[in-house]
């Protein structure tokens, strides 16, 4: 396969070196067939040699898992030893001398290549792996030219006749002939096949899905001649198994055992490009491997600093949406929302928009319209519509989802640190010692990440786990966490409390770091409030659930562990005190000194791709780019004199503000960019009133979303394959994003932007994303030095870069923070007003399932749906069980603000009295019933408490079906004009 490699810095590209490179600072010298090489102290001799550019044959051995050295392929001559060692497993030693080719090696090696190829089906040219196929090549790399086995007992042939290959056997079998040893291909899972027939049992896929995806699905059954690899119990398929289909095993595998269907369906793949996951905020990165302009598979990229090389269901095999026949490539109007769409050209989409916009400002004034910018498109095409709203339509009437799920992160962390980010990289997690979860399932919403901070606590690494639900860490293969503390919803505050209670009641905070790099008085304010007694574990339990000794156990191991990172997600942001769990996260990192090193910090786990870019780039109606309050003078002069326009002083409406003051009258025009608000934010019923009441609404997207049923106009979007630009991740690390196929829409998003903005009367000129990426390095301090040139020179940055950090920040407040010094803050527990009663004596808290993406407008138009095709409440045995509910049951969920229906699971991962749902399908309408109650600081809505109860149901509520009704009718497209 041709690979065509960006970025072209990396001297060794996507080279195998067999072994992980050894992270000593000790140097070794070696002389390897004649050439002195120098490397690292514990480096393997076949990374040495690789190093060298000396390639040594090897089949079990690759550079993202342990050596194990079980082929004997790669057997090297070393002087001064007896016999031939694998090089895999043979650390290098001072004034070693290597022999890698002797003749000696080669007979072993072709001996050995011969016994494989003796029990394994000789139809390369038909094979899916043909040309892709390591046992090929090692095959030509070592010589071998013949088999002189005779075909014998084997695991290839289905009718035990000698073929040698599965079509000779087809054809040549006798009636009812069968071979014991033959296990016919396991094609259960939707995404890979897996067929034992080709197995050559080097145990890789078994190690990778161990050591990088901590699963342990897989393992090898039987022994010698009868080994093979199995996943689960011998009864279980791939499907049926605990295999999470992250790909892992796939990419490890060295010939055609596992392969992609989309590789057997569409041949091997003949170049590839380099870009950014579109889905979590992870932000891996992934080589999309083309033919011609179709994806044949996306393949994680080893050098993506953010993934290591690893992925997940949903980056590796969910892409297919992109060419889903649901999505929408042409411009379509209406004038009402019971109207049935008719399609137009750009040119009439794009006129026809701005006329409307324009005419409700010259009705309504220039405050009547605003925009929403999406955590899913790139930092440009964000950047050009906060631009779009703020110079064109005159106002600063802009949010993004960004708000509805991490804007405490940002209030809290730029009041406690002066910066509205987490503080570390991904990288940081190897070097800590206490991980303490907050409000975050990883395993399901952030599974690369999660791989590799199970892979940091198999290592020996403590664990403490906050949250209502008993999530997939708390307990897995070779991880169990040492305290869950399964709080009751809307207690976080409380519970954080209490752990610095004990932390400063016990001496146990880190009081030079506090006097040196806090403000001490202020410290010494918040320890005499902290201290009081009803902050005590014994005083809260009442109110949290959580058991006193349990958590004074956490705060003690916390504090005294070593290095000790928190890592919270939406079950801390997404809360009525969401801003002040931020704050009370931050004070415990500052008093125990968990800040400004490796393994430390404060670490939100953004949501979607580009939440963190989008609120980067000035997203919120009170922030410009780099979070500067629009009310500052000399901030909106950069951008005015930038962009040739005022700018007004007065922040503008948040969503929740733009949809009342849309029921009021005032406010009739809305641009919404990639985001789906009627399924995705709290209280449909009233975002549904808001939407009807405005005169025009503007969806811009891949597919008619729940949005779309009441708006006037759809502009088609473009997928992360088709256009150019950057995402920022959790870890504010800019990656690039590269297209890869032109836009099946005809343009990319921010052309798109740019048109409407022409149209209504600005003049943008833009020719490329670069030129946008340069505007904002211009006016937004944090990116000061990022570039295009510079990101396609270093493969990705962190922000700030600029040139107080030209190289970027991986870690933060290393010597000061942001602000100058950490600010500790009281943080009074308030209670939520959501509370439980005997109409509604439960709490439902939402979230993600790993199978699914946010409102699942992607995944659900993937084959992600064979794990999870609706969403079902999860609800306790003993509460199902005084409510007569039984498994698998439609019940009826309803609270104050509606109602819905949707099958039950009953588990005891919930506690008594707490029921839990996703949001992926829309028919569930699982945010009829969340309210309004929001953050104090930001509006960010309260998800995660809402006082429900549950009945038996006899299928959808009145509700569902009314609603489903008007999407059908609203969705409804003329036929194209002749």
């Amino acid at each position: 396969m041709k690979d065509f490699i960006l970025p072209t810095r990396l001297e060794n590209g996507e080279i195998d070196m067999g072994t992980p490179a050894s992270k000593s600072s000790e140097m070794v010298q070696l002389t390897i067939d004649g050439f002195d090489v120098t490397v690292p102290a514990g480096t393997s001799v076949m990374r040495a040699s690789a190093e060298a550019g000396i390639k040594v044959p090897k089949l079990c051995a690759t550079d993202n898992i342990e050596a194990f050295g079980s082929c004997r392929l790669c057997v090297v001559e070393i002087e001064g030893r007896r016999g031939t060692p694998a090089s895999c497993t043979t650390p290098v030693a001072e004034g070693m001398v290597v022999q890698t080719q002797s003749a000696k090696v080669k007979k072993i090696r072709r001996g050995v290549m011969e016994l494989y190829v003796s029990d394994h089906p000789l139809d390369c040219l038909t094979c899916a792996a043909n040309g892709d196929c390591e046992l090929q090549d090692m095959a030509g790399m070592v010589g071998l030219r013949d088999v002189r086995y005779k075909p014998g007992a084997n695991h290839y042939d289905p009718a035990g006749i000698g073929a040698r290959s599965q079509a000779e056997a087809k054809w040549r079998a006798p009636e009812g002939a069968e071979n014991p040893l033959y296990i016919p291909k396991d094609d259960s899972n939707p995404y890979f096949t897996y067929d034992p027939a080709k197995c050559i049992v080097c145990s890789r896929c078994v190690r990778a899905c161990e050591e990088v995806q901590g699963t342990f699905a897989l393992t090898i059954e039987g022994m010698g001649f009868d080994s093979r690899v199995s996943a689960g119990a011998g009864f279980d398929d791939f499907m049926s198994s605990d295999c999470v289909s992250c790909g892992a095993c796939v990419q490890a595998c060295p010939t055609a055992t596992l392969q992609e269907k989309s590789v057997i369906e569409m041949g091997t793949p003949e170049r590839s490009v380099v870009t950014t996951c579109a889905y979590c905020g992870v932000g891996c990165s992934f080589k999309a491997e083309l033919n011609g302009d179709q994806v044949v598979r996306m393949v994680p990229y080893k050098h993506g600093e953010a993934n290591r090389g690893h992925s997940c269901v949903k980056g590796r095999f969910a892409y297919g949406y992109a060419e889903h026949s649901d999505r929408i490539l042409n411009p379509m109007i209406r004038d009402k929302i019971t109207d049935p769409w008719r399609e137009v050209t750009w040119e009439e989409a794009i006129t026809h928009t701005a006329q409307r916009l324009k005419e409700i400002q010259a009705q309504y004034g220039v405050k009547a319209i605003g925009g929403i910018t999406s955590s899913r498109c790139t930092n440009e095409e964000t950047y050009l519509v906060q631009k779009l709203i703020r110079s064109t339509f005159g106002n600063n009437n802009t949010d993004t989802c960004a708000r509805v799920c991490h804007s405490p992160t940002g209030y809290g962390l730029k009041t406690a640190f002066g910066t509205s980010a987490g503080t570390q990289n991904f990288d940081s997690v190897e070097a800590t010692d206490v991980i303490m979860v907050i409000g975050a399932n990883p395993t399901d919403a952030h599974p690369v990440f999660a791989s590799r901070m199970k892979k940091r606590l198999r290592e020996g690494a403590k664990l403490i786990v906050i949250d209502p639900r008993r999530i997939g860490l708390v307990k897995s293969p070779h991880i169990e966490a040492q305290h869950h503390l399964p709080l009751r919803p809307g207690t976080n505050v409380a519970v954080l409390s209490s752990l610095a209670h004990v932390i400063v009641t016990e001496g146990l905070m880190d009081e030079e770091f506090i006097r040196t790099r806090c403000d001490w008085d202020e410290f010494q304010h918040y320890a005499e409030f902290i201290s009081d007694p009803r902050h005590s574990p014994e005083a809260t339990a009442i109110l949290t659930g959580v058991d006193a000794q349990e958590l004074r156990a956490a705060a003690r191991l916390f504090a005294t562990g070593g290095n000790g990172s928190i890592y919270y997600g939406l079950g801390v942001t997404e809360h009525s005190q969401g801003s002040t769990t931020v704050m009370a996260i931050a004070n415990l990192a500052m008093m125990t000194g968990n800040l400004g090193k490796d393994g430390v910090g404060v670490n939100p786990l953004r949501g979607q791709n580009n939440v963190q870019g989008a609120c980067d780039m000035g997203s919120f109606p009170h922030e410009l780019p780099g979070y500067r309050h629009v009310a500052e003078d000399a901030t909106r002069e950069i951008f005015e004199k930038m962009w040739g326009t005022k700018i007004d002083p007065e922040p503008g409406l948040r969503i929740p503000n733009m949809l009342d003051a849309a029921v009021d009258g005032t406010f009739r025009g809305l641009y919404c960019q990639g985001e789906d608000i009627l399924q995705s934010d709290p209280d449909t019923k009233h975002v549904k009133a808001g939407l009807e009441a405005m005169d025009c609404v503007i969806v811009h997207d891949l597919f008619l979303n729940e949005t779309a049923n009441y708006a006037h106009v759809f502009l088609p979007g473009s997928t992360f394959l088709e256009k150019d630009g950057t995402f920022t991740n959790a870890e504010r690390r800019i990656n690039r994003v590269r297209k890869v196929m032109a836009p099946k829409n005809g343009y990319a998003d921010w052309e798109i932007t740019m048109m409407l903005a022409n149209a209504m009367g600005s003049n943008w000129t833009y020719t490329h994303p670069s030129q946008i990426m340069d505007e904002i390095a211009a006016t937004t301090p944090g990116f000061a030095n990022v570039s295009y040139e510079m990101l396609e020179t270093r493969g990705s940055v962190q922000w700030p870069c600029n040139d107080d950090h030209p190289d970027g920040s991986p870690i933060m407040h290393i010597d000061d923070f942001a602000r100058g010094k950490g600010k500790f803050i009281v943080t009074e527990y308030v209670a939520t007003d959501e509370r439980t009663g005997p109409r509604f004596p439960l709490l439902l808290t939402t979230g993600r399932i790993l199978s699914q993406y946010n409102v699942g407008a992607q995944t659900r138009r993937t084959d992600n749906v064979a794990w999870h095709d609706e969403d079902v409440l999860e609800i306790h045995p003993h509460d199902a069980e005084v409510r007569g509910i039984q498994d698998g049951q439609f019940v009826r969920l309803s609270s104050r603000s509606g109602e819905t229906s949707l099958r039950a699971q009953v588990t005891d991962r919930v506690s008594p009295g707490v029921v839990y749902t996703t949001f992926h399908h829309p028919e569930t309408q699982a945010n009829v019933i969340t309210t309004d109650y929001s953050d104090w600081a930001t509006n960010c809505p309260e998800y995660k408490v809402t006082a429900v109860q549950v009945a038996l149901s006899n299928g959808p509520s009145e509700w569902q079906k009314d609603y489903a009704a008007q999407a059908k009718q609203s969705r409804r497209i003329l036929p194209a004009a002749e």
